[in-house]
């Protein structure tokens, strides 16, 4: 499977039964993908479902994600920037193909580079 990060416009392929678990968010998160392959994704609280700071917005692929679970949703609600497409990225268990952006306001330009 493949996982598109915005704005970076970086594609990773995903191998489900070799990507290491990093313990951030759940196996095969958003998240647990990205920081696996380097992209810089905000989890202030590990990835336990306790802060918005991993938020994402799905722009393809909303069915290639897991369910979204009650927690999940009652954090997402005290999200800034709250689209019908928000997820958090350490929740978001990818079964396919996906495209999410790392808003602007959530990326930590202290550990990117300007314009990533």
């Amino acid at each position: 499977m493949k996982v598109t990060f915005l704005p970076q416009n970086v594609t990773v392929e995903v191998d489900a039964a070799t990507l290491p678990y990093g313990e951030h968010g759940k196996r095969l998160s958003v998240l647990d993908i990205a920081l696996n392959f380097g992209i810089h994704l905000e989890h202030a609280c590990g990835g336990n479902c306790a802060c918005t700071t991993c938020h994402v917005v799905v722009k393809q692929g909303d069915a290639n994600l897991a369910e979204m679970e009650d927690d999940e949703a009652d954090k997402l609600d005290s999200a800034p920037g709250l689209t019908l497409h928000s997820r958090l990225g350490c929740q978001s268990v990818v079964t396919g193909d996906v495209v999410v952006e790392i808003p602007d306001w959530n990326r930590n330009y202290v550990s990117e580079k300007p314009g990533q």
